[in-house]
């Protein structure tokens, strides 16, 4: 994250309680944007981290992965209402970045509890929260991109 990127939120904050949470957010679908909005209602201020995609290659996901570049994604998410700030990391995990913001707090997708993140520690080291919220069932990147591959029944 850019210094200047630093200085907006910090500037913006003043106050308010900033919310942060982290993807890939490559085919953006209903369920990011349902998680994204319930995610800004927590607080007042969003920032949304996506993984580089050097990152996402990392992660394992399938080798096409991400679809779309990281600008792309950006500019996408950037567009959303409910979103104030969107921002990238190259690690695989946003502890760097939290660190330097210091979320009040911090929200994940419903596939993970707090004690499997590794960023978990470092919110709760400053009084920071960790909020998981519900999956929107059967909306993924990943069941789509099943759906495009399938081979159509006879």
């Amino acid at each position: 994250m850019s210094p200047e990127i630093l200085e907006i939120i910090t500037q913006t904050r003043q106050g308010k309680t900033l919310v942060f949470t982290n993807g890939v957010f490559d085919i953006l679908h209903a369920g990011h944007v349902t998680y994204l909005e319930q995610a800004k209602t927590l607080g007042d201020i969003l920032v949304v981290a996506l993984n580089s995609d050097q990152s996402v290659k990392n992660l394992n996901k399938a080798p096409n992965r991400p679809i779309n570049s990281l600008e792309d994604r950006l500019t996408i998410i950037r567009a959303l209402r409910c979103v104030d700030f969107a921002v990238s990391f190259s690690e695989n995990t946003p502890e760097s970045i939290i660190s330097l913001l210091k979320p009040d707090i911090h929200v994940k997708g419903g596939d993970y509890s707090p004690e499997q993140l590794p960023e978990t520690k470092i919110v709760r080291s400053y009084g920071g929260e960790v909020i998981i919220l519900p999956f929107l069932t059967g909306r993924s990147t990943t069941s789509i991109l099943d759906r495009l591959t399938a081979q159509p029944a006879d």
